[in-house]
């Protein structure tokens, strides 16, 4: 081979490379158009929303109920039946949801049913939100009669955050590498305690990054809500404990009628009047706010958590 070919061919994979790198710069440019068209898209409507609704925050915006007069209007029974469905939310999901994921990750044999069982969830996880809705009222309200209640929302939006938290959680168990097991397993530990004292505690960071993330995502969920029967007007909260005359039971708020914040805001800006559609601004930012918190809160959890597990 002699020096002209050899500088030829030198020459073809210089301009091959060049060609490449522009390719690669041109993807790189479209791509942060692609994510700023995004983010100033978000970014206007969150100013907008902010503008709009930050003048009408106040104590009394937090603590008053509904009214006809949207000077008098507050959040107080929405927030409220919010933070009451979470709760009922975060309690029957995330126990279950673990422990689902648990058992296929670490017990469940792999063979054809545990395949059909793992893609149902992976689509499951995809299913619109209404189809729970309408699966909620059949089974909760009729057939269970829990009515249209605190119970039957929490239900709800737990099964439609269910599968999340089974991929979420089964995606921190396979992170853990596997020479953790098998030490556990060579020093004696049962499968359980393996899960107990190893698996369970490394994986917890992404563990609860997952079920916040779900629960961000269930907080903001309004057609399975409304489609059981959620009130757009509710100007009382659940009875109290062991409060009243006659005293309510421990569990009887559970069956009470609630309304959301989502609810309550499509409530407001289906109103003609300019002044409640502000109040709707107001409650939208505070709903965004929450949902950013508890994002917030689950990054900070994961960073504490990973900064103190030891391998």
């Amino acid at each position: 081979m002699n020096t002209e070919t050899v500088a030829a061919k030198r020459d073809s994979l210089r301009a091959l490379i060049r060609s490449h790198k522009r390719w690669d710069a041109t993807f790189g440019v479209l791509g942060l158009l692609a994510m700023m068209v995004g983010v100033l898209t978000l970014a206007a409507l969150f100013t907008g929303m902010a503008i709009d609704g930050i003048p009408r925050l106040s104590a009394e915006f937090f603590t008053s109920f509904p009214s006809r007069r949207a000077s008098q209007a507050g959040i107080l029974s929405a927030w409220i039946g919010s933070a009451l469905v979470m709760l009922v939310t975060a309690f029957f999901a995330v126990p279950v949801g673990i422990a689902g994921a648990v058992y296929l990750e670490e017990y469940a044999k792999k063979n054809w049913l545990t395949d059909v069982i793992e893609i149902n969830i992976t689509n499951l996880a995809g299913v619109p939100s209404i189809v729970y809705g309408l699966l909620a009222l059949g089974l909760f309200v009729y057939s269970f009669g829990f009515g249209q209640s605190i119970l039957t929302a929490g239900l709800t939006l737990a099964l439609l955050i269910l599968p999340i938290v089974i991929v979420t959680t089964r995606e921190a168990l396979r992170a853990i590498p596997q020479h953790v097991r098998e030490g556990a397993y060579a020093c004696g530990a049962t499968q359980w305690q393996v899960v107990q004292h190893h698996l369970l505690p490394y994986s917890t960071p992404g563990i609860l990054t997952g079920v916040i993330i779900a629960l961000s995502r269930a907080i903001g969920e309004t057609a399975p809500i409304i489609t059981i029967g959620a009130l757009t007007f509710i100007a009382f909260l659940p009875p109290v404990p062991f409060a009243g005359e006659p005293a309510a039971g421990a569990f009887d708020w559970l069956f009470s009628p609630f309304t959301v914040m989502p609810i309550q805001i499509f409530n407001w800006t289906s109103r003609p009047d300019p002044a409640f559609h502000q109040n709707a601004a107001a409650a939208s930012f505070v709903l965004v706010f929450m949902t950013l918190g508890m994002n917030a809160l689950a990054i900070w959890l994961r960073y504490r958590m990973r900064k103190n597990i030891k391998w």
